[in-house]
Order: C-alpha cells, then sequence, then structure tokens
C-alpha cells in the first residue's frame, strides 16, 4: 500500500512540534524559577574625572519593585553596604506594594552611612496591574497608569528622613562626596511626562564642579539629550530591565522606552547638542509581578567606579 505522503510529512512535524514546546517550557522555568533571583553585582569603571582625581565608587540600583515577600531580594540588597560607596544612586520603581514601605527602608537602611541621591519612576506611583505580555513585546505598553495609587510621596519622606538622602525629584544641586564637587540633578520620571527639565538646566553660581552627574528612571532621548547638551557627564538610569528577556547574539527585543534597544542596558556613550557624555542603564532588581521572569538578562546592581579621563 502507498504511504500517504500526507503521514509522511507528518511525524516528524509532530516531533519538532513536540521538542519546540519542551524548550519552550524549560526555558520559561529557567526564567521564571532560577534567572529572575540570580542577583549579579555589576563593575563598570567610567573615564570622566580629571588628571590626578581619586577614583569615586556609585552604587546605582534601580527597579527594586519589592513586595512584602521577597526575602531573598531584600537580604540581597542589605548585603551592598559591603561594598562601602562613596555614593548610592537609586533610580526609581522602587515599590510594587502598599505593604512594601517598611521592608524596603529596612533593606536599604544598610546603606544609610553612605551618601545618596535617589529619584521615582513611573511604577513608584501606581500598584502594578496585569497586562497582556503581547503589548509589551509590540511596543505598545501603554504608559497611562491604571491601578490603585501607591504612596510615594510618603516613601519619599521617610526614606530622605531615615538616609538623609537628597530626594532629586526636578532638583538640582551640588554635593561633595569623597572630597570632590559634583553637580548633581535629576527630574521626575520622563515617561508619565512628569519631568520638569527646566528646573534642572543652566548654569549654576556656585563655582566649578569636578563632575555634572543626572539622573532619570527612564532614559528617554528628551532627557538624555538635555543633560548632554548641559554639560552632563554621566547620566544614571533604569526603567527598561536591559529588555528583561534578551536574545543571545540579539539582545533585547524592546527597549520600552525612545532609547535604542542596543542601550537599554549597560554603559554606553551618548551625543547630542555637540557633546558627549555617558549613559548607565542599570537593568534592575526586579520585575513585575505580573511578568516575573528575566531570561539572559539577570537582575543586577552595578559599582560604577568613576576614574580619570584619558588625556592625550
Amino acid at each position: 500500500m502507498e504511504r500517504s505522503p500526507l503521514r509522511t510529512w507528518g511525524r516528524p512535524t509532530g516531533r519538532a512540534a513536540t521538542g519546540f514546546g519542551a524548550a519552550g517550557a524549560l526555558a520559561l522555568a529557567y526564567a521564571a524559577g532560577y534567572e529572575r533571583t540570580a542577583y549579579t553585582l555589576r563593575r563598570v569603571v567610567v573615564p570622566v574625572l580629571a588628571q590626578g582625581a581619586q577614583p569615586l565608587h556609585i552604587l546605582h540600583i534601580s527597579d527594586l519593585h519589592i513586595t512584602p515577600n521577597q526575602k531573598r531580594k531584600l537580604a540581597w540588597i542589605a548585603d551592598l553596604a559591603r561594598l562601602v560607596p562613596d555614593l548610592v544612586a537609586l533610580t526609581g520603581d522602587v515599590l510594587s506594594h502598599p505593604d512594601a514601605d517598611e521592608p524596603t527602608l529596612l533593606a536599604l537602611s544598610s546603606l544609610f552611612g553612605f551618601p545618596g541621591v535617589f529619584v521615582p519612576g513611573n511604577n513608584d506611583y501606581y500598584v502594578p496591574t496585569l497586562k497582556s505580555p503581547h503589548r509589551y513585546l509590540l511596543s505598545k505598553e501603554d504608559s497611562t497608569p491604571k491601578g490603585p495609587p501607591l504612596d510615594w510621596a510618603g516613601f519619599a519622606k521617610s526614606l530622605a528622613a531615615d538616609s538623609g538622602w537628597l530626594d532629586l525629584t526636578n532638583t538640582r544641586t551640588v554635593l561633595r562626596v569623597a572630597g570632590q564637587r559634583i553637580d548633581v540633578r535629576g527630574v521626575d520620571d520622563a515617561r508619565l511626562k512628569r519631568d520638569d527639565l527646566s528646573a534642572v538646566l543652566g548654569p549654576r553660581d556656585n563655582g566649578d564642579v569636578d563632575l555634572m552627574l543626572g539622573l532619570s528612571h527612564t532614559p528617554e532621548p528628551r532627557v538624555l539629550d538635555a543633560y548632554t547638551a548641559d554639560g552632563v557627564a554621566l547620566t544614571l538610569s533604569g526603567h527598561t530591565h536591559g529588555g528583561q528577556i534578551r536574545v543571545p547574539f540579539v539582545g533585547a527585543l524592546v527597549a520600552n522606552c525612545g532609547l535604542d534597544r542596543g542601550r537599554v542596558r549597560g554603559l554606553s556613550r551618548y551625543e547630542a547638542g555637540g557633546r558627549s557624555s555617558w549613559l548607565h542603564v542599570s537593568a534592575g532588581l526586579g520585575t513585575s509581578p505580573f511578568a516575573p521572569i528575566r531570561f539572559a538578562c539577570r537582575p543586577e546592581a552595578t559599582l560604577i567606579t568613576l576614574a580619570q579621563a584619558a588625556w592625550t
């Protein structure tokens, strides 16, 4: 009897489908069961200081997305004090639950002996809500908040009071850190269009500084353009989660903001207004409670060493 061509084709196709399904299930189990809690410390060097300047160490943490039951993450954050940074920079999306305030403050308290600065992120104002994953992957995620409000103002007030850290929400100031003067400014979240660049740009009347540093939770190009053109040497951001799902040899599938996908994690150069600056985007330590997976993009904090720039 002649064998049906359809039946001959269908058997290997079915096996292939089964194989792909098994591989997908394993990848999902790895992303949700292991990598999302495989907290990692990255170290980078940024050559921005003048000749003869001593190195400065900035601990950059972002996108904690804390819920009260995340004991492992909270303990890992508390242990970061062993790094003894000169400055702590917290770039938003700290909270993900109305009851996250106290455990978050407790975890961060080990760092309160060091100078610090912080800005809010888009998810610090509202409780996260369930969204279809395809909207994220297609870059069609709606930035309009829909969840119940979070008390970011109350948390920020407590954080500043307990730590002595400066809330840089649409604010600019000069800090003395390890003997160096740093002109530092920050904006409210650009994704929600709460940033007020007019409040933080322009010359200052208090003398020379050793470094100009900028904070913005979302690395939107309009903020990066303004900072760079104003002379900021290094901008620290988060928000992107590094893409959260990355494909080996391809990188992030989405940026979740106006920045190009090639710069959604780590250190890169940025050009605007005839000037050049450094941009560091943290992949962050958390995820949305409704998308608790990471693939090829471990949760992270970064110890940034500011070193002497190369002079020729």
